[in-house]
C-alpha cells in the first residue's frame, strides 16, 4: 500500500517558527520524501478554527470552507497557511506520484458567534454559526439534542455536536468531502474521533464516486481513529465495512501500544509480537500502523527515542499500511538517511521488498524472526528482532527460498555493525542474526 507520513504534530507552526506557513514548509520537503519512498500524506485540519486560546491545530473547526482566506476568528490564514498554498502542495505532491489526506473532524464545531436556546431541553449553546465563507451556515437544529435525535454516542468535551441525522448536516457533509476532493484535490480522508458519530456517516462519504482533479472518477481512501482496544476497533470496522465497495481502515491502537512496550518495558517478551489482538495480524488490509501521533506525543506518554526504531523496522517491514510521524523523522533525526541505520533504510525496505503474507519463523522471550512472502514486484524479506542487550542474537530457520543470496538492507542496535550476507541451502534453510536490542532487515 506505500508508506505514509504524517506531516504534522501538536503545535508544530510555533514550535517550527512556521505559523501561517506550514503547507509551504511541507512543499519544500517534497523532494526529499519523494526521494525516499513515501507515497502519501496525512495533512492537519485544513479549516479555518475556533481559535479561543490562540491559533489552533484545527480540531475546533469553525468554517470549513474558509482554508485561509477570510479575516475571521482572530487571522486571515490558518496556522498553517491559505488555501492557494495548500492546493500548490497537492499539486506537487500529486506531480511526484504521491497522494494527500485530510484531516476531517465531523463530530463537533466550536466558535459559535452567538448562543441560542434549544427548546428541546431549554439549555443554552454558542450555537449560531455565521461563517465568512458563506458556506454551511449552522443554528441550534443542526445539533444535539435535534428533533432528528436527541444525542449521539460521545459528545467531544463541551463542543456543539454536529446531528448528521438532520438532511440538511448530512447533505453538507457529503458536499464538503466532494469539495474536498474535486476543487482542493485530497486524495482520502482521516476521520477523527469517529466513536462520536455513527458509522454510516464514514461509510456514505467512503461510498460516493467523485472526479477528482483530472476528472476521473475515483472513492477516496478512509481510515478512522478509533482510538480503543481490539474488539472496539473491530466492531466499529464489522459496521462502517458492512455492505460496502469501498473497505474503510482503522488505525491500529492495539500494536501502538504493543510496540511501546517494546520500547519502554524491560522484560518484554518478543512472544506478544506473535499473539493476535492487533489489526496488523488480526485484519491487515485495514491496519494503518503507527509507532506515535501528535496526540500521543502531547501526554509525555512517547516511547524512547533511540528504541523507537525497534518499532519503526516493525510496522515498517509487516503487513498493514504503515504512518511515520514527521517529529521522529525530522525533529528526533531518526530518518538517518543515506545510512542503513534509519527510518529511511527501512522505507525503502519497505518499498522494495515487504509484499506478500507474513509468516513468523522462529520466536522466544528474545528473538523474533518472520518472513514476507513476496507479491509482484516485491520479492519478500525476512525480519530478525533481537531484544537482548548483551549480544547478538540469531536462529537457523526455514524460509520459502531454497538456493538464494540475502543481503542486509536495513539494521540498527546497539551494534551498528552490518550483518553478514547469508545463503540459504536447497530446503530454504540459514541462520539469520541481529544486533544486541536491535532489528535486520534480508533481501532475497
Amino acid at each position: 500500500m506505500g508508506v505514509l507520513l504524517q506531516s504534522f504534530y501538536w503545535n508544530c507552526p510555533a514550535l517550527e517558527n512556521r505559523a501561517g506557513d506550514w503547507w509551504n514548509f511541507i512543499s519544500s520537503k517534497l523532494p526529499e520524501l519523494r526521494q525516499a519512498g513515501f507515497t502519501a500524506l496525512w495533512l492537519p485540519p485544513s479549516a479555518k478554527a475556533a481559535n479561543l486560546s490562540g491559533p489552533s491545530m484545527g480540531y475546533d473547526p469553525y468554517d470549513y470552507y474558509d482554508l485561509g482566506d477570510y479575516n475571521q476568528k482572530g487571522m486571515t490564514k490558518t496556522w498553517f497557511g491559505n488555501q492557494a498554498e495548500l492546493r500548490a502542495l497537492i499539486d506537487a505532491a500529486h506531480a511526484g506520484g504521491m497522494e494527500v489526506y485530510a484531516d476531517m473532524v465531523p463530530n463537533h464545531n466550536s466558535g459559535g458567534d452567538a448562543p441560542e436556546v434549544n427548546p428541546l431541553d431549554q439549555k443554552t449553546r454558542w450555537t449560531k454559526f455565521t461563517p465568512a465563507s458563506g458556506r454551511f451556515p449552522r443554528d441550534w437544529k443542526c445539533f444535539h439534542p435535534s428533533s432528528y435525535e436527541t444525542f449521539d454516542d460521545m459528545t467531544f468535551g463541551d463542543m456543539p455536536d454536529l446531528c448528521h441525522r438532520n438532511p440538511y448536516v448530512y447533505t453538507q457533509m457529503i458536499e464538503l468531502a466532494q469539495w474536498m476532493i474535486e476543487t482542493i484535490g485530497f486524495d482520502g480522508f482521516r476521520f477523527d474521533f469517529v466513536k462520536g458519530y455513527g458509522p454510516w456517516m464514514v461509510k456514505a462519504i467512503a461510498e460516493v464516486r467523485y472526479l477528482n482533479k483530472q476528472q476521473q472518477s475515483m472513492r477516496p481512501f478512509c481510515v478512522g481513529e478509533c482510538w480503543d482496544n481490539e474488539r472496539t476497533i473491530d466492531d466499529w470496522l464489522g459496521a462502517v465495512n458492512a455492505y460496502i465497495d469501498n473497505p474503510i481502515s482503522a488505525f491500529d491502537f492495539p500494536l501502538r501500544y504493543r510496540l511501546k512496550d517494546l520500547c519502554d518495558t524491560f522484560g518484554f517478551s518478543l512472544r506478544t509480537l506473535a499473539q493476535g489482538g492487533i489489526l496488523a495480524k488480526d485484519d491487515p488490509a485495514r491496519a494503518v500502523t503507527f509507532v506515535d501521533n501528535h496526540d500521543t506525543t502531547q501526554d509525555g506518554n512517547n516511547a524512547v527515542i533511540h528504541d523507537k526504531m525497534l518499532a519503526y523496522a516493525y510496522i515498517l517491514t509487516h503487513e498493514g499500511y504503515p504512518s511515520v510521524f514527521w517529529l521522529d523523522y525530522f525533529n528526533y533525526g531518526l530518518a538517518r538517511t543515506g545510512t542503513p541505520h534509519g527510518i529511511g533504510a527501512l522505507v525503502a525496505a519497505h518499498e522494495r521488498c515487504a509484499g506478500g503474507g507474513t509468516d513468523v519463523l522462529y520466536v522466544d522471550d528474545n528473538l523474533y524472526i518472520m518472513q514476507r512472502t513476496g507479491a509482484g514486484a516485491q520479492p519478500g524479506l525476512v525480519f530478525v528482532l533481537n531484544n537482548r542487550g548483551d549480544g547478538w542474537g540469531g536462529a537457523t530457520v526455514a524460509t520459502r527460498w531454497g538456493n538464494r543470496q540475502f543481503t542486509p538492507i536495513a539494521w540498527d542496535g546497539y551494534d551498528q555493525s552490518a550483518p553478514q550476507p547469508k545463503w540459504t541451502d536447497g530446503s530454504g534453510v540459514a541462520d539469520f542474526w541481529a544486533a544486541p536490542r536491535g532489528y535486520a532487515v534480508y533481501a532475497p
